[in-house]
């Protein structure tokens, strides 16, 4: 037998003493080093008494010690589940509870709060901080630096990744080792990745974009990372010199461009800049590329998923579109109430089919149930449409619809109006409680640096452009919208703030 992910991902560049991860501070760690740094961890949790198909819980700092921690978790046969840092103890408690870990991993400023959590777990504690130092490195020290890989298949679990939560607890998301495989090995193709490639990484690694696809992508082209700690923008702009590929958050790319460094010489030998997570405003990608000739590659995966959709490589990157489905990846648009499938066009919501989709949601038949059909299709829970030309456009989140009145609105509708007017830097758009029409509309803007837009010919410019029942009751400027640190807009918190707005 074989271990599939662990084999592919890391095993093949065993002996490699080319660069794997180039840090901040200017030191470089060689594929073999890496590799050594993962084998210790697995020797040390494999002592700890973990067996295959455990689960390690990690909320630990992006380094390169927590990155080998799964890879060591790959190669032991765990189940990892990298926790979001901002995480607070009663949320870790529900994940620690909830999927059983028998590992802990934090920071040692968490250590004496997240104790008695593990210990009513009855699971280990163990520190790994930042500059790599804690008590799993320091046992991780005295162990071999070789780790006889245990056998696995592409039908195994590897990975649990918790959902967002915003409407109810998380849910546990189980991802095989085929789900992350699969899609990594087809980003690579798409996207042209090789050896030769340096990717900018500034992202977190507890989340699907710069752990499973950025770190994978990687991996699997046998290329190197840039491998900073955060975005920062200084780090950034020097470093960039030394990159050929980068992945980001759309906020990444806007503070790009407030800075006047950030110019096409300096990203004159770019391959490639691709944006996920949240949408990319258009106006974005049009001062992106005047900036700097390069136009993002915009795509659209999600926790359960991985990646679905990549605008082409080669071809016209459309910007306001996620692109097409992925080779091997099924996308259609249904109706949310029988799941008929709709014709190119109209608006419904998205289910995809691949080798890239969970396998359910970890202790949760239900929502396991009630999210993915018996035929393989995952309701994702995003509405959208496919254009005349294939695209595939996102018009948002199915909780997100309005309902006023019985007419449905699609808040991205609205938006894109919104954002479009003299002095306007974004909107977002929700649906509030109203006494005669259950909800109504409430438009949420943030200007552009130093401008005050007006809200009366922001309103008349709706009024020419939609329906009477779409325009917004109110407008709000705002200096900045609520965002996870993904930079998704949390809608949630918008209409819990104005929710009282107009029945209060």
């Amino acid at each position: 037998m074989a271990n599939p992910l662990y084999d592919t991902l890391f095993g093949a560049h065993a002996g490699k003493t080319d660069p794997f991860l180039h840090l901040a501070d200017g030191s470089e760690l060689t594929y073999q080093a890496f590799l050594e740094m993962a084998a210790r961890y697995a020797h040390t949790m494999t002592q700890i008494g973990l067996e295959v198909g455990d689960r390690v819980a990690a909320q630990i700092q992006k380094s390169p010690e927590a990155l080998a921690l799964y890879a060591a978790c790959a190669q032991a046969g765990l189940v990892f589940l990298p926790l979001n840092t901002a995480y607070t103890v009663d949320e870790l408690t529900y994940f620690i509870e909830n999927s059983g870990a028998k590992l802990v991993v934090c920071d040692g400023s968490s250590e004496k709060t997240l104790a008695p959590v593990a210990k009513a777990q009855d699971a280990r504690l163990e520190t790994l901080n930042a500059d790599g130092s804690g008590s799993l490195s320091e046992q991780a020290a005295l162990m071999p630096p070789h780790f006889a890989t245990v056998d696995r298949t592409v039908d195994d679990l590897a990975a649990f990744l918790y959902t967002s939560g915003t409407t109810g607890r998380s849910k546990g998301a189980m991802l095989t080792q085929g789900n992350l495989l699969s899609n990594a090995e087809t980003l690579v193709r798409e996207w042209r990745f090789t050896a030769d490639d340096v990717l900018l990484h500034a992202l977190p690694i507890f989340h699907t974009h710069g752990l499973f696809v950025a770190t994978n992508v990687t991996l699997i082209a046998g290329g190197s990372m840039i491998f900073l700690p955060k975005f920062d923008i200084e780090q950034v702009i020097a470093l960039l010199p030394r990159a050929t590929t980068m992945m980001g958050v759309p906020t990444f790319y806007t503070r790009l461009l407030d800075d006047a460094r950030f110019t096409k010489e300096l990203t004159a030998h770019m391959r490639l800049f691709v944006s996920g997570s949240a949408p990319l405003l258009a106006e974005t990608h049009v001062q992106f590329e005047g900036r700097t000739g390069h136009r993002i590659l915009e795509r659209y995966g999600m926790t359960e998923t991985n990646m679905n959709t990549s605008n082409p490589y080669d071809g016209e990157r459309r910007a306001g579109t996620v692109g097409f489905p992925l080779p091997g990846v099924e996308l259609k648009i249904t109706t949310p109430a029988d799941g008929a499938t709709l014709p190119d066009g109209e608006v419904g919501q998205i289910e995809v089919r691949g080798p890239n989709v969970f396998k359910g949601y970890w202790q949760m038949p239900e929502k396991t149930a009630a999210e993915l059909r018996d035929d393989g299709f995952f309701i994702t829970g995003d509405l959208g449409r496919i254009d005349a030309d294939g695209y595939v456009h996102i018009v948002g989140r199915n909780k997100d619809l309005i309902i006023s009145g019985g007419y449905n609105i699609y808040p991205k509708e609205i938006e894109l109006v919104l954002d479009e007017q003299p002095g306007v830097l974004e909107s977002a758009v929700v649906g509030v409680p109203h006494p005669d029409f259950g909800e109504t509309v409430l438009g949420i803007v943030v200007p552009e640096r130093g401008a005050q837009p007006d809200t009366e010919a922001m309103m008349e410019a709706v009024r020419q452009s939609l329906a009477r029942f779409k325009h917004p009751r109110k407008l709000i400027l705002v200096d900045e919208l609520p965002r996870n640190t993904m930079g998704k807009v949390q809608k949630n918190i918008l209409r819990d703030t104005y929710r009282e707005m107009f029945t209060g």
